[in-house]
C-alpha cells in the first residue's frame, strides 16, 4: 500500500489533532551519528568522521504530537522508595 496525503489527513483526523493549534513535529528514526574522532587515514568505506549523521536503509518517519504529551504522570512519589524486591533480601557477605 502506498501512502497518500488523503490517508494521512484521515489518520490525523481519527487522532483528533488539530494541525492548526497543536505542535506537531517530524521526527527520523534509525539513524546513526559516529562518535568517534577519525585520524587523517581513517578507511572511508567503514568509518565515519566524527558526527556525521547516517540514514539506516530501515530508516523510519515518526511524527510527534507535541501538544498532546502527557508529562504530569511523571511525578516523585509522595512516600519513602521501598521497593518490594529488597525486602526479602538478605545481606551480602563482605569478604
Amino acid at each position: 500500500m502506498n501512502l497518500t496525503q488523503d490517508e494521512l489527513w484521515n489518520t490525523i483526523d481519527t487522532l483528533g489533532w488539530d494541525v492548526r493549534h497543536d505542535n506537531i513535529v517530524i521526527e527520523i528514526g534509525g539513524t546513526v551519528v559516529s562518535g568517534i574522532h577519525q585520524g587523517e587515514d581513517y578507511n572511508k568505506k567503514w568509518a565515519t568522521q566524527y558526527g556525521v549523521r547516517k540514514y539506516n536503509k530501515d530508516a523510519f518517519i515518526v511524527l510527534k504530537n507535541l501538544s498532546r504529551n502527557d508529562d504530569t504522570k511523571s511525578q516523585p512519589m509522595d512516600r519513602e522508595h521501598e521497593p518490594h524486591h529488597l525486602k526479602d533480601a538478605k545481606p551480602e557477605p563482605t569478604v
